[in-house]
């Protein structure tokens, strides 16, 4: 194995700001790190002492190191915190989540739209957040529809109105669909909800009682009592959220790292309001540095929203870092305005201190009696199923009605549970509609005909279904290429198929073990069983329900949704293309004669 020669390395190595990528013998991305001078940050970790057992490990494992200069500080940081995203190195301190993040999104239509948003911001339009919770964006958007009334429906929904619907009736949208409200009305109460969303009530509150008593002075004493109405619920709503504290806007984040976890709270406060609350459990090597941990974190998350909305101008740190000052200028650099990042505080900001880390330990307890729990299923599983040990396990489950759509599901739980990443699902084809055996071989050669890495193979495979399908099930591992070889059980419904009766079946059937109904292990393979059977449905409902909203011209091949739209338009509707003959067909703009036949032929069943 080749030895990194990191004396003529450094000896070539830029003393500029950049990012460093340490690789292994494999060509993997096992660490990445930013420096203000690569040289000198490089050269530590090359020294004869150096003091923590996570840094010795990976020093170890490095074979290469690549380094990518930038211009400045906060360029690293930022190319950090991407190159982190993309190759999500094992030595690195991972915020997990970072996609999770809720935002309320305002569409730029010509009637702009207020919606719940989530994922990748590609949609044309302005986005607002992100909010700690999904709870609190839904709490956000009932309150605004009450005192603001743009719509909030979907795009389609907003299009086919012919007459309000009940929202302009109960006084939540002005019903900009069907002319209930002009242009510049709407864009004025598009306007107030911007100012509102970024913080400015005030300001909002302000304009409308200019409007009030403008509408006042020109005896309009209903539209005087509208802005008199909104006013009151605005106001209402602030002091409803309002905290007894001078801080308008400002972070606070908790900490805590206990039995190989670590919890980072996070609390939000604008405008004078707790926007609410979030604890996050990075994943963390062993033995890495609490201020490595901070530092990460705070860098994951504030630059992973794409946007620097989310950098509050102050942030209560629970310790200080030893990057403190460097951070805050490149996070005050990015956001275009100062950020202070703050350390051993005092009053008001040490009572919200506490309440984080308060909770940051809560949430370690929390999740400690949850794997508390998990372990003992575990244990009690190995015993029941004579194992010694369980690192993985996946359950198969199909799903279909009468044969159609019909969908295989393959769920895993490792050592922590449920593993959502590891879980797939497949589009079953070329079998007997209504045959489960037949479906289950398809599943089992999608999911293991290539499987070469055996640290993938589970140590138990659970089979939702009786001796049948285990057997199908055996039949495949018949003639098993790899050495690690997986535990095969059936489970078994028993004839009344309530939960708590299930038979596990073993050895194609020929031994069976039944677990008191109370069994924390029974509870384990209910909850793998469950999970696979829920991930088969949702599956196959998403796919009938695709089925039913496309057209049977989108079925055709080389007929997308825009082809599809030219022909309804030039012949007049479905009826027309269903008449129409091949030279008519031709016809269509973007329709070439090859498509036309096609188009023919599946329209009128010929081969």
């Amino acid at each position: 194995m080749a030895v990194f020669d990191h004396t003529s390395f450094l000896k070539t190595l830029s003393t500029e700001p950049g990012v460093y990528r340490m690789y292994d013998d494999e060509h993997q991305v096992i660490y990445v790190g930013k420096a203000k001078n690569l040289k000198k940050r490089v050269s530590s970790y090359f020294r004869s002492n150096i003091p923590d057992s996570k840094t010795r490990v990976l020093v170890s494992n490095i074979r290469h190191i690549e380094v990518t200069l930038t211009n400045t500080e906060t360029e690293a940081l930022l190319l950090e915190n991407n190159l982190i995203k993309k190759y999500q190195p094992r030595y690195n301190i991972l915020l997990r989540d970072d996609k999770s993040y809720p935002y309320i999104f305002l569409s730029g239509h010509k009637h702009p739209r207020l919606a719940f948003h989530r994922g990748a911001r590609k949609n044309k339009g302005e986005y607002f957040g992100p909010f700690p919770s999904s709870a609190a964006v839904s709490e956000s958007l009932r309150l605004m529809q009450k005192i603001f009334p743009v719509r909030q429906c979907e795009d389609a929904y907003y299009r086919a109105r012919s007459r309000p619907c009940l929202q302009h009736q109960l006084k939540r949208c002005s019903a900009p669909c069907v002319g209930k409200v002009s242009d510049d009305e709407y864009q004025e109460q598009v306007d107030m909800v911007r100012q509102f969303l970024n913080g400015k009530s005030q300001q909002v509150i302000a304009t409308l009682v200019t409007r009030m008593e403008n509408a006042s002075m020109a005896l309009n004493f209903e539209l005087a009592a509208k802005y008199r109405d909104q006013i009151a619920l605005l106001r209402q709503m602030q002091e409803q959220q309002s905290v007894a504290g001078n801080f308008a806007e400002m972070d606070v984040i908790g900490f805590k790292q206990q039995n190989g976890i670590c919890a980072i709270h996070m609390l939000m406060i604008r405008e004078h309001k707790i926007l609410g609350t979030k604890t996050y459990f990075p994943k963390v090597p062993k033995d890495s540095p609490t201020d490595e941990i901070l530092t990460s974190f705070i860098g994951q998350y504030y630059l992973s929203g794409g946007t620097n909305s989310r950098i509050a101008k102050e942030v209560v740190l629970p310790f200080s870092l030893l990057e403190q000052d460097e951070l805050a200028h490149a996070l005050s650099e990015i956001a275009q305005r100062k950020v202070q990042l703050r350390a051993q505080v005092r009053s008001e900001r040490a009572q919200y201190l506490a309440l984080a880390n308060k909770n940051a330990a809560n949430s370690i307890a929390v999740k400690q009696s949850a794997q508390d729990s998990i372990n003992k299923r575990y244990a009690l599983l190995k015993e029941a199923l004579q194992l010694s040990d369980i690192q993985r396990m996946e359950c198969f489950d199909i799903s279909h009605t009468m044969g159609e759509n019909t969908v295989a599901s393959c769920v895993v739980f490792d050592a922590q549970g449920p593993n959502n990443k590891e879980y797939r699902r497949y589009n079953v084809t070329g079998i007997t509609p209504g045959d489960d055996y037949a479906a289950m071989d398809f599943a089992l050669y999608k999911r293991y005909s290539k499987l070469q890495d055996e640290a993938k193979v589970p140590d138990v495979i659970f089979i939702d279904g009786g001796k049948g399908q285990l057997g199908r099930a055996e039949a495949f591992f018949a003639d098993w290429p790899l050495d690690k070889l997986p535990l095969l059980v059936g489970v078994a419904k028993g004839t009344s198929r309530k939960p708590g009766l299930e038979t596990l079946l073993i050895d194609g059937g020929r031994r069976t073990v039944n677990l008191d109904s109370d069994s924390p292990a029974l509870h384990l393979i209910q909850h793998i069983r469950d999970e696979s059977h829920r991930f088969a449905i949702a599956g196959h409902r998403n796919k009938r329900q695709k089925q039913r909203n496309q057209s049977v011209l989108e079925e055709i091949e080389g007929v997308g949704h825009k082809r599809r739209q030219a022909l309804l338009k030039y012949l007049g509707g479905m009826q027309g293309v269903k008449s129409a003959n091949i030279h008519q067909l031709k016809q269509v703009p973007g329709i070439s004669p090859k498509t036309a036949e096609k188009i023919f032929n599946h329209l009128h069943d010929k081969a």
